[in-house]
């Protein structure tokens, strides 16, 4: 009996031990992926990012960890880089860089606190309209506040520069405020509406006034959020020393109202392992040159002031990255300066924001879509015109060949609110000059780029203004921009643009005013390229 059970059991085991070896080789070749994918994984975040105590200086490791980006994570011909095992897409783009900030370090404060720092903020500017410039609309008290609550609201006659880039610049404080505290863009949104409310109605001594209260909200947002991720692509909290100092200092420079919290929340003393804040590879332009401004109508380089220019231009964020879309994840700003004749010196400032959108690509052709919101502010001898715009967008970019590449850049938008200039010519009226209206207006730009040595371009802006407030009519008013650059060496570029401004207004009590001035403008120009976004991304 024991004889037969033993020979049955070894009977058994043999026919079984072709399957449990199978079992075995399955179990271990599953083990081996598992343990090859986690160390992987485990080990992305150090080569891309992170300091690693012991691993050399954190100055060294840095260095070293942007080098290992610039080399696997730079942008391909498509348009962006290619797919790394080294990135996860859920929470880093294609560049390595965050999609958010790291709620870990940048925590969310109670409402109180950027409440409390949006009457600072207007704490700080009455005491300055006060006691230093001692305005006339600065003394206020209890019997201002009852006036202001008991009136009601008015359209202002504010100075155009004060209305359009003021209060914006001021509601990108407020807005900054929440957002420097941990709030989402929508989220910050409410700060600014809410300062703005404050401001209107116990700040000053006149009523509150309807276009304030839409444009320090709106384009405070917009300035705001620009601000707010300008001064996060130049803060680094692993960095120490001078390195250090000097970021925080730029970053505090353009964000004023983060730099304080900083300072106040310790971050600007604070040493991370890793990069905390969320970043998009941001190209910059620099132009430097002189621009005549002709007196007369349909003239080129006659009669006229020659002013000294300075633009700057920023380009954030790869239009063409196949990514889930926030607000402000894409954006342009350009600034213009202008020194000499003349008490201006702004001359403009134009620029748009995705609000949401998606890339899509067919071949050599990629195509970004979606909703934007614009800025426009125009204020110089020639005319003054400023406008919020809200509207759809589709930016593209074409490989005609390896070494010729076509950008188009098109937008139509609703205008809920824009201010006109009435005056036929230069003014220098220290009250309103210019109607309030709404619309639409449409842009349109394009760019071939030959390689790396010429670009040439066009760019045409059309606006339909209705006036609200101010002599009833229309105006149309039209501006085109061609450009050309011719690079003298590696980044550096000389450039020609001709401006032409076109004015028809249709007014309903009065003959029609037709109206067409030009500028020349001659310019030397600096690209500051990200080492990871390849192109001029116009």
């Amino acid at each position: 009996m024991t004889l037969l059970m033993t020979s049955m059991f070894y009977a058994v085991l043999a026919f079984m031990r072709p399957l449990f070896l199978l079992r075995c080789r399955k179990i271990l070749s599953l083990s081996i992926l598992i343990f090859t994918v986690t160390v992987a994984l485990g080990q992305t975040p150090t080569k891309l990012d992170t300091i690693v105590p012991g691993k050399g200086t954190p100055k060294q490791q840095i260095k070293e960890s942007k080098a290992i980006k610039k080399q696997l994570l730079t942008d391909s011909i498509g348009g962006q880089p290619a797919k790394s095992p080294l990135v996860d897409t859920t929470t880093h783009n294609h560049y390595g860089d965050l999609l958010n900030d790291d709620i870990k370090y940048n925590k969310k404060y109670p409402w109180w606190k950027p409440a409390v720092n949006v009457f600072g903020v207007n704490l700080f500017t009455w005491t300055m309209d006060r006691f230093v410039f001692n305005e006339p609309f600065s003394h206020i008290g209890p019997s201002t506040w009852n006036y202001n609550i008991n009136q009601g609201w008015e359209w202002d006659s504010d100075r155009f520069g004060i209305n359009f880039i003021g209060h914006p610049y001021t509601g990108s404080m407020y807005f900054n405020a929440a957002r420097s505290q941990g709030y989402s863009y929508l989220q910050s949104v409410p700060y600014a509406v809410g300062g703005s409310l404050m401001w209107e109605y116990l700040g000053e001594n006149t009523r509150p006034s309807y276009n304030d209260i839409i444009n320090t909200p709106v384009n405070g947002a917009f300035l705001g959020e620009i601000f707010y991720r300008l001064s996060s692509n130049v803060l680094d909290d692993r960095t120490r020393g001078n390195e250090r100092f000097f970021r925080e200092l730029v970053a505090g420079l353009v964000n004023p109202v983060r730099g304080l919290n900083r300072l106040l929340q310790g971050k600007s003393f604070r040493h991370t392992l890793t990069e905390v804040y969320q970043k998009e590879p941001l190209n910059i332009t620099i132009y430097g040159g002189i621009h005549q401004i002709n007196t007369d109508n349909k003239t080129i380089f006659s009669s006229g002031p020659t002013n000294q220019l300075l633009t700057v231009q920023f380009d954030y964020g790869n239009p063409f990255e196949e990514i889930r879309r926030k607000p402000f994840d894409i954006f342009r700003l350009r600034t213009e300066l202008s020194v000499g004749a003349g008490r201006k010196i702004l001359d403009n400032i134009i620029g748009y924001g995705i609000l949401f959108g998606n890339t899509v690509k067919w071949d050599k052709l990629s195509v970004l879509y979606g909703a934007f919101q614009y800025y426009d502010y125009w204020d110089n001898k020639t005319f003054e015109l400023g406008a919020i715009g809200f509207g759809g967008g589709v930016i593209t970019r074409y490989n005609i060949s390896k070494t010729l590449d076509l950008y188009t850049n098109f937008h139509v938008s609703a205008i809920p609110l824009a201010g006109n200039s009435t005056r036929y010519g230069p003014g220098t009226s220290e009250v309103r000059d210019y109607t309030y209206n709404d619309g639409l207006e449409a842009k349109f730009e394009t760019t071939l780029n030959f390689g790396k040595y010429v670009n040439t371009g066009v760019a045409f802006y059309y606006y339909i203004l209705h006036t609200v407030v101010g002599p009833a009519g229309n105006n149309y008013i039209a501006i085109l921009r061609p450009r050309i650059n011719v690079r003298l060496y590696k980044n550096l570029s000389v450039g020609f643009e001709h401006f032409e401004y076109y004015d028809d207004r249709f007014l309903k009590q009065g003959p029609p005013i037709y109206s067409v001035r030009t500028e020349q403008k001659i310019y030397l120009s600096y690209f500051f390229e990200d080492s990871q976004r390849k192109g001029h991304y116009y």
